[in-house]
């Protein structure tokens, strides 16, 4: 794996501060990006609900729009 060296010195001083060996640091940083790219790729799933009350099979039958004249 390569990296900056600039990201590569601050995992290593944050693996000395910690006191834990440097492959400790990348695993965890690894595993926050790859935490992050599978919520990212995630569908997002809503519920939508009406304020009148009608089902959207009820309204599915009107036109979205007027017929162009």
């Amino acid at each position: 794996m390569t990296a900056d060296e600039s990201d590569l010195a601050t995992l290593t001083a944050e693996a000395a501060r910690r006191g834990e060996p440097l492959a400790a640091v990348m695993r965890e940083a690894v595993h926050e990006k790859a935490l992050s790219l599978r919520r990212r790729r995630r569908p997002s799933v809503g519920v939508g609900a009406s304020d009148d009350g009608r089902r959207a099979a009820d309204v599915t039958a009107e036109p979205v729009a007027n017929p162009p004249s």
